[in-house]
């Protein structure tokens, strides 16, 4: 499924949307860096609190399709600035991280 199709499906607003026909492989959720350095995978949607500077770098170094901050947590202007240069989509959902992970979940096993 793609992004742009993920992101319609679960009401994501797209704040930097490079390529919404990016393919979305699976979700990962965490709020550790390290964590999603270690074990966030190619073509995952990242759902995270996190929302520096430093989230773009992982995101860039992972190949996520993308990185979600939940709660209505947005990022700063500079956030985006910088993920518009790197070409790291951001999204923006109003959901916690739970809900929103079961969601996905479904969604992409093709359950919603």
């Amino acid at each position: 499924m793609t992004l742009g199709e993920v992101a319609k499906r679960l009401e994501l607003k797209g704040l930097v949307l490079p390529d919404p026909g990016r393919q979305v492989r699976w979700g990962f959720c965490s709020d550790l860096l390290s964590d999603a350095l270690a074990h966030a995978g190619e073509g995952d949607l990242w759902l995270t609190h996190q929302r520096h500077l430093n989230v773009v770098a992982v995101a860039k170094l992972t190949g996520v399709a993308g990185v979600v901050c939940v709660r209505g947590l947005a990022p700063s202007p500079e956030v985006l600035s910088r993920a518009r240069a790197e070409g790291v989509a951001f999204l923006l959902s109003r959901q916690d991280t739970f809900e929103l992970a079961g969601r996905l979940f479904r969604l992409l096993q093709g359950e919603a």
